[in-house]
């Protein structure tokens, strides 16, 4: 089992051409809302990932070789055939589209043989269920991905048995996802991503990675160009299932000096590996059935840590970003003074545009909270591309309602109502029902002190 766990590590505010579309059963979107129509995002354009080579192999061999428990895995496993996908169940109406563009991406970057299907012999099932069924078997879980099982039912009767052992997986044959078909669209599609990336390969996380979904601060929700490239390099033709991390660390050098040749003249950002009292803190700090206390301790103890350890980077930063979700309801001038620390860190170190959008959203609802429209509208404007290019609906819609509210302050109230419904369409997509959404226009119109 590899789970992608409910954290809320990277709430907003409170919470703060594409191939051909599988035939799949889908539950259907009410066609009675009286909001705007959903909006989608076309081609996604990722970043390649800026890296030496010599990284680049050490992420490779410790995502690979390692699962986020501690537990080594002795060999690489893989698909050695082409692979195939089918989906199950009653599919969300948005699954197929999104399925139908990431198998596109994954053929055109990732260079992976992979189709979809509705034959019952597919390598790959997603089966789409409630996050209630989810949750019955995985508590803490959103999604996840299981080998050897095609079911859920399957797999309730395999949990604990060798079949379904990772570490003792020779090779990939038949695995299977499970995803919500009861979550807003953008979750599900969040879920695909990772779930079916590790399907595929590696199954571990790694918090120093600032531009992957291989990061278990969940602030990636699609794949990045850094994702396709270990992808890319997980089913190369010089690797193979059963080979050691001896074998596999051999073999790298060539392997990306073939396929990302500038690499080979970036100097290397050797970066430490991540403490578990870490990793242990910050879910702590960002828990949500945890004390004030506890996670007050628990954040200062993650701060504490990323110091001792010298951090510069991203992980110094979301320690602070941590500190300010702790503080944010009891010490909001507190927490602003750690948002600002936050978006410092991640400001100097590559690969954190995305990070810094997510503290602007912190950043700028609080200067509008205080009447402060036009420091709001410098503080969200560098980040509505950002959000719209990494296709993230839930962040784009927060940073638009942010700037309607601005602009309301700032006394223009036709560009307000114009950004306002502009960002309608996007957060049905990342919000999902009515309710969702105009809970959050609320949430955002309370912070304007001209609405009381």
């Amino acid at each position: 089992m590899r789970a992608r766990i409910v954290l809320p590590l990277v709430m907003l505010l409170n919470a703060c051409v594409p191939a051909s579309q599988p035939e799949v059963a889908t539950r259907a979107i009410s066609s009675t809302s009286t909001l705007p129509p959903m909006k989608s995002f076309g081609a996604t354009q990722p970043s390649a990932p800026v890296r030496s080579n010599k990284d680049l192999a050490a992420d490779f061999i410790e995502l690979s070789f390692q699962m986020e428990s501690g537990r080594a895995l002795p060999v690489l496993t893989r698909f050695e055939t082409p692979v195939t996908v089918r989906v199950t169940g009653a599919a969300p109406a948005t699954l197929g589209s999104d399925l139908s563009r990431l198998i596109s991406r994954l053929r055109s970057e990732a260079k992976i043989d992979i189709t979809y299907t509705t034959n019952s012999s597919a390598n790959i099932t997603i089966q789409a269920v409630s996050r209630a069924d989810i949750r019955r078997v995985l508590p803490q879980a959103a999604c996840f991905v299981a080998p050897n099982v095609s079911t859920l039912s399957e797999y309730r009767s395999a949990r604990r048995q060798p079949r379904t052992n990772w570490t003792l997986l020779q090779k990939r044959e038949r695995m299977a996802i499970f995803l919500p078909n009861d979550a807003s669209p953008q979750e599900v599609r969040d879920c695909l991503h990772e779930e079916l990336a590790q399907a595929l390969g590696p199954l571990n996380d790694l918090y120093r990675l600032p531009d992957s979904v291989f990061n278990d601060d969940n602030v990636h929700t699609v794949l990045t160009g850094f994702d396709m490239m270990i992808l890319r390099a997980y089913y190369d033709p010089a690797l193979r299932s059963g080979m050691s991390r001896g074998q596999v660390a051999a073999a790298l050098p060539e392997i990306f000096s073939r396929i990302n040749p500038r690499g080979n003249y970036r100097p290397a950002r050797v970066s430490t590996r991540t403490p578990l009292a870490w990793s242990r803190a910050i879910q702590i700090a960002l828990g949500r059935s945890v004390s004030f206390s506890s996670r007050h301790a628990a954040a200062r103890e993650a701060i504490r840590i990323s110091t001792a350890m010298g951090w510069q980077d991203n992980r110094r930063a979301f320690a602070h970003y941590a500190m300010g979700r702790v503080l944010q309801n009891t010490d909001p001038q507190g927490a602003q003074y750690h948002y600002a620390t936050a978006d410092r860190f991640y400001a100097q170190t590559p690969g954190t545009a995305l990070h810094r959008a997510y503290v602007a959203t912190q950043l700028g609802g609080y200067a509008v909270s205080q009447g402060q429209g036009d420091a709001a509208l410098r503080l969200i404007a560098p980040h509505i591309d950002i959000a719209r290019k990494s296709q993230n609906a839930a962040l784009l819609a927060t940073l638009l309602l942010l700037r309607s509210e601005a602009l309301e302050l700032e006394n223009r109230t036709a560009e307000a109502r114009s950004v306002r419904l502009d960002s309608i369409g996007w957060a049905r997509y990342g919000f999902g029902p009515d309710w969702a959404v105009r809970a959050k226009l609320r949430e955002i119109a309370s912070l304007n002190p001209l609405k009381g």
